[in-house]
């Protein structure tokens, strides 16, 4: 029976993954030969959008080092290697030219949203330059967000006097949807970034990381230029254009003093002035528990957005309305999630993971959202105690579906269920107190971020670096949560005289073994359930309710055997 039950679980999962995708999806979420070979050290941006006709023009600056090992194993007697340039259409690439104005020619793979540039090998192999850079114009009208930020583009809208707002909201999407780059999140420009923006003069212009100039022309238009020093994720390269005044503040840290600004649109000064003051307790709670905040050189920044919010890299954007819990509502249903708001912590969550740590495909998107989502557990926690925080957790738990895995297939640019969320959350949590050491397990969490600072990771990298540091290999439990749809059943059953209870695992793949802690009269046990029947004398450390709220699986009380 504990077999048939495992092969059920593994043919459903099996099914669940039968899709079919395009050579299209291949170039958008593989490295591909025309990738592989060079590594992005920088971006230096320009765009110019126009509101009235909802187009943009802009040129991108891409320096860039050759990898060696890569370069080797490429064809030498072929004159040139192809350069693989994302940017989708509609957008057109104009030109590309080198540092020196020498143009390259150019192929576009027309509805691949993929473009080749033509690079010699010559000048690599004779000089060996390791370093180049191309220069990219470009115009074209973007693709306009339908929903953003879940179905994003180019956003145009009107503030609510009528004044142009403009952004770009672009996870999953791509930041090629509105600039061409090298559109994979496991390369991300070591060097950081710029941002230089062109937009009217009666509004203001915000970007990542920290102002360098802003420069009035002669024609109405207004030059911003943003730079962050640090690793940034492609679609976290973001323009906000508005009606925004801003003001500054500092926040005392674990790596000193961090500067902070907020950008809101004028008449919504009063009311962010108050909501935005949660901030700095939420950066002072994910420093208690995940380490310092990752980009201290390019400060903190939170931006009133024309959507419910982004974690875009030190400018975080913000469109919950200033009031506390998602759009006024708590997600938990326990009552603690309407006590701060929502998108201040989970998107600032963000710049630890998802931006700090980030996931090398997008198919282990898990690593971004599932430690967001336990962020806010852990932020009620460290607010109002644990027993706030196990009742946020567990209240989370009636919006999980397990409708598809949560790891999606890899290489495809596909993201895998929106159970990343709730359930990823619920794991965490699951794991923490199998380990039952909360000061080993803060430790395990600061160590992620310290260990895997400013780098793009797998699903294993994290997975292991749990494992190790606990003591424990969750191997098995990883797969049972993320790559599966079935919650595992704790079985059990009594002795005729109730002093004893027997349990094992069912409805799970084979081998799973996530280990619980029991207590009882300030006492702790640990078992160690398998697929086989086990039993516990003490029944009285076997309580269901405290079983079930602290841990995400099933329990069933069965027949006895």
């Amino acid at each position: 029976m504990l077999i048939a039950n495992c092969s059920l679980v593994t043919a459903s999962l099996n099914a669940q993954q039968t899709k079919t995708f395009t050579h299209a999806d291949t170039l958008r979420g593989s490295i591909t030969p025309e990738r592989a070979w060079w590594d992005v050290l920088r971006y230096d941006i320009t765009v110019k959008p126009d509101y009235e006709n909802k187009t943009i023009e802009g040129t991108v600056k891409i320096i860039y080092k050759i990898n060696g090992k890569s370069l080797n194993k490429l064809d030498m007697d072929k004159p040139m290697a192809l350069m693989q340039i994302d940017l989708q259409s509609p957008l057109v690439i104009d030109k590309v030219q080198s540092t020196e104005n020498n143009n390259f020619s150019i192929i576009h793979k027309q509805g691949e949203n993929v473009w080749y540039i033509n690079k010699g090998l010559t000048n690599y192999i004779q000089k060996k330059q390791l370093i180049d850079s191309i220069i990219i114009t470009y115009h074209g009208k973007p693709r306009e967000a339908v929903r953003p930020p879940w179905d994003g583009g180019w956003i145009w809208k009107k503030d609510k006097q009528g004044r142009p707002w403009m952004s770009v909201a672009c996870q999953g999407l791509g930041a090629s949807v509105w600039y061409p780059c090298k559109d994979h999140q496991s390369d991300e420009p070591d060097n950081g970034a710029s941002l230089t923006i062109i937009a009217p003069d009666t509004l203001a212009a915000v970007g990542n990381g920290r102002l360098s100039s802003t420069i009035k022309n002669n024609d109405g238009t207004a030059t911003w230029k943003w730079e962050v020093k640090n690793p940034i994720n492609n679609y976290n390269i973001i323009p906000y254009i508005g009606k925004y005044v801003n003001w500054t503040d500092t926040l005392h840290g674990e790596k000193g003093v961090l500067d902070m600004s907020f950008w809101v649109l004028d008449y919504n000064l009063d009311s962010a002035k108050v909501q935005f003051q949660q901030a700095k307790s939420v950066i002072h709670a994910l420093e208690y528990w995940w380490g310092p905040y990752p980009f201290y050189e390019d400060s903190y920044k939170l931006v009133e957005s024309p959507h419910l919010g982004m974690e875009h890299q030190s400018a975080v954007g913000y469109g919950n309305r200033f009031r506390n819990g998602y759009l006024g509502s708590d997600l938990s249903g326990s009552g603690w999630g309407l006590k701060w708001d929502f998108i201040i912590e989970h998107e600032s969550s963000h710049e630890w993971f998802g931006n700090n740590i980030t996931s090398k495909d997008l198919a282990d998107m898990w690593i971004h959202e599932s430690f967001a989502n336990y962020s806010e557990t852990l932020y009620t926690e460290y607010l109002f105690g644990r027993e706030a925080g196990n009742d946020y957790n567990y209240g989370t738990r009636k919006k999980i579906r397990n409708d598809e895995p949560i790891i999606a297939h890899y290489n495809v640019n596909e993201e895998g269920s929106g159970d990343m969320y709730y359930k990823g959350g619920n794991m965490l949590q699951t794991i923490r107190y199998s380990i039952n050491n909360d000061a080993k397990w803060r430790s395990i969490l600061r160590g992620l971020g310290k260990t895997f600072y400013h780098q793009t990771v797998t699903a294993q990298q994290i997975e292991n670096y749990i494992s190790k540091n606990a003591g424990i290999d969750f191997s098995k439990v990883f797969d049972q949560y993320l790559s599966n749809i079935q919650i595992p059943q704790l079985s059990y059953y009594y002795s005729p005289d109730k002093k004893k209870v027997y349990y094992r695992w069912d409805s799970c793949i084979n081998g799973f073994n996530l280990q619980l802690v029991l207590l009882h009269d300030g006492k702790a046990i640990r078992i160690k359930p398998t697929q086989q029947w086990k039993s516990l004398n003490d029944t009285a450390f076997f309580n269901t309710a405290w079983i079930d709220k602290h841990y995400y699986i099933k329990l069933k009380e069965v027949k006895a055997e």
